[in-house]
């Protein structure tokens, strides 16, 4: 027998079972198959150590594989993910990170992902899927926390405004001055409350006096009534008195223009017979002889002719 080849042989099978038993320790059949997905954090994420879990609603489905500042902004810090192969990360899904306990080992949190939502896929210009981030609690807490002492702050600044050396003594002025009202009041007690009972009075006596005016009211919106039909029948009587003064106006233009023109011939006429008379008078006061012998025929002066008749 060639105890060369049965050696060779022996190291040959050892070493494969050196080698399948190194397979089935780190998972053989049943090894996992990992798929890489980025998330990028704005905040620190101080507490979070490589290979930290990675949860789905509590469940760990991977680990973080890498963790790295974003070169093009450092406020920006990137995590990749190495989530199981299949497992239901959606466009909706959100990383968040947590603390575990008391510890304060932090862990990234996936939430959301609608039962329609279509899977994260990876975009043409990107090298792995993107999932969307949010603050975390302790983040908010921060944010919230920074947010009410700015408030006490400017709270505490304009209290002690208010609390002003100037404002203190405004305040104890004002106190003085009440103080002073309120013995006045306590002084004259018995006085503000005869005026408060009188003014009791004074309202009982308003009340009887409104409903005794109740009837007179009533009679003066009758006597209101009664005047208003007087007022609807004068304004017809005014109306026809109106049609009356409008009839005889027409009459008397119809009767200026039949007898104006009569007038005024008349008018002149007696004009004429009046120039007559005083001619006639101025005559007879002239000579009042004339009556009986008529008109003398008077001579022409020198450059007259003799054909003009003489002048009366």
């Amino acid at each position: 027998m060639n105890y060369t080849l049965v050696g060779a042989f022996v190291l040959a099978l050892g070493a494969a079972l050196i080698a399948v038993v190194l397979w089935l320790a780190s998972g053989g059949l049943w090894q996992k198959k990992f798929d890489i997905y980025l998330a990028i954090e704005e905040e620190s994420v101080a507490g979070l150590n490589l290979n930290a879990p990675v949860k789905y609603n509590g469940v760990e489905i991977g680990k973080v594989k890498f963790i790295e500042l974003d070169p093009q902004n450092p406020q920006h810090v990137n995590l990749y993910l190495a989530i199981e192969h299949g497992s239901p990360v959606k466009q909706d899904t959100v990383a968040v990170l947590r603390t575990q306990g008391l510890t304060g080992i932090a862990y990234v949190e996936l939430s959301g992902g609608a039962l329609d939502a279509p899977l994260l896929r990876t975009l043409e210009d990107a090298k792995y899927p993107v999932i969307a981030t949010k603050a975390s609690l302790s983040a908010r807490l921060e944010n919230v926390l920074t947010s009410v002492l700015a408030k006490l702050d400017s709270t505490s600044n304009n209290i002690n405004a208010i609390l002003s050396e100037a404002n203190q003594r405004a305040f104890s002025s004002a106190l003085a001055d009440i103080a002073v009202v309120t013995r006045t009041f306590a002084a004259r007690k018995d006085t503000i409350d005869g005026a408060i009972h009188h003014a009791g009075q004074t309202l009982d006596n308003a009340a009887r006096a409104s409903a005794q005016l109740a009837p007179a009211l009533e009679r003066v919106g009758r006597g209101a009534d009664a005047v208003q039909r007087m007022g609807d029948s004068v304004t017809q009587t005014s109306q026809g008195a109106g049609e009356t003064v409008n009839a005889v106006g027409a009459d008397v233009k119809r009767f200026t223009a039949d007898a104006l023109p009569e007038l005024e011939r008349l008018m002149s006429e007696l004009n004429v017979l009046s120039s007559s008379l005083r001619r006639l008078s101025e005559q007879t006061q002239r000579d009042p002889a004339s009556l009986l012998r008529g008109q003398a025929v008077v001579r022409p002066g020198p450059g007259e002719s003799a054909t003009e008749e003489a002048k009366p």
